[in-house]
């Protein structure tokens, strides 16, 4: 891999935590990120850092009554910027991180750990009501409009139906007030596809391993790619334009990191550029390629789709512990933060994004 013209990855700031992180988001509108995690009694750990000519000041130490394992602004207005979160008691907690000893919505959502949660509605991304969704060790996902106490939809297993522990959850196809999907993973390496607007399951896969992650490119457009990362270092892209009635939507699968794949995140900037995380410690810069043609005719003369391929255009291991979250900054093309289960958070810039 020649990396001479390709985007390169600079370590901007490396912070030593307390705690370990699990999830790390950039507040939006401001240099200021969020870094949500449990610290070895248990309590949860909410802190806010802002960059400051490269430096990192600590804006919040919080604590909380229980680990906190993923966290959104999806779900928040501008003005707001209010965060939700999911901790290991099973309780979706909406917190102003201005004032984080009232949180603003308590709700027990699960019976156990929230292993996953997303938002959409606010930011001005998405169409359609703010709403929350979120997936648990007990195998349900579900979605809820913080203005009610009960959720609107539940998506449980049946009743003596094993429950499998759903790692993930995604927004996706809220291109109107109308349309909006939840795409969910499993650890037995189901990928399940629900539309809202149906209020039925469009879709149902097989990945072969544990889903650790997924997204789709964009969550406020017409579905265009989702990808898909697993354990024993696989991820995949499905093209998520054409769906045939018996095969499904085409996907393309790669080997990444040697090691389980932790996460994916697009580029906002760019919807065609997205990074993964790996258990090796290092993350991965891809570009997705369209095939010349998107959509073929296939048996029986029905439109079928066809997958585009990916190109690494540069890697670099930073740790010897997972990677187990990134977030792009909205706001600065090239921006990113990581935290690693070595306690440490870091801010990253990419370059030369702009000539992809």
């Amino acid at each position: 891999m020649d990396t001479t013209d390709a985007p390169q990855i600079i370590e901007h700031i490396n912070r030593g935590l307390n705690f370990t992180p699990y999830d790390t988001k950039w507040v939006p509108f401001s240099a200021r990120f969020v870094t949500l995690g449990i610290h070895p009694n248990a309590k949860g750990a909410i802190n806010v850092y802002q960059l400051n000519n490269g430096d990192l000041e600590t804006q919040l130490e919080g604590k909380v009554a229980s680990g906190i394992k993923c966290g959104t602004f999806g779900a928040s207005s501008f003005e707001d910027r209010h965060l939700a979160t999911g901790d290991h008691s099973g309780k979706l907690v909406v917190y102003d991180l201005e004032n984080i000893d009232k949180p603003i919505f308590s709700q027990q959502a699960h019976t156990s750990i929230i292993n996953a949660i997303d938002g959409c509605g606010g930011l001005e991304i998405g169409y359609g009501a703010p709403e929350v969704v979120t997936g648990g060790r007990d195998g349900c996902v579900r979605l809820w409009d913080t203005r009610v106490p009960e959720p609107v939809l539940a998506l449980e297993p049946d009743e003596g139906q094993a429950a499998r522990d759903c790692w993930t959850v995604a927004f996706g196809n809220a291109f109107s007030d109308e349309e909006r999907c939840i795409a969910a993973g499993y650890d037995n390496g189901d990928v399940k596809l629900f539309d809202l607007r149906m209020n039925a399951m469009r879709y149902e896969t097989n990945v072969g391993n544990g889903v650790t992650c997924v997204e789709f490119d964009r969550k406020d457009i017409e579905m265009n790619k989702m990808a898909v990362t697993t354990l024993e270092s696989k991820f995949r892209v499905f093209d998520m334009r054409t769906q045939h009635p018996t095969d499904g939507f085409a996907c393309l699968a790669e080997r990444a990191h040697k090691a389980t794949v932790w996460c994916v995140r697009h580029l906002p900037q760019n919807r065609d550029l997205f990074m993964t995380g790996g258990g090796n410690g290092g993350f991965n810069m891809y570009r997705y390629q369209y095939p010349r043609a998107r959509q073929i005719v296939g048996k029986d003369n029905v439109p079928m789709g066809v997958a585009g391929t990916v190109e690494l255009l540069n890697s670099k291991v930073i740790s010897t512990q997972p990677i187990v979250s990134l977030d792009w900054s909205p706001d600065k093309e090239g921006l990113c933060v990581l935290s690693c289960l070595d306690q440490t958070v870091r801010c990253f810039i990419v370059t030369k994004l702009s000539k992809y």
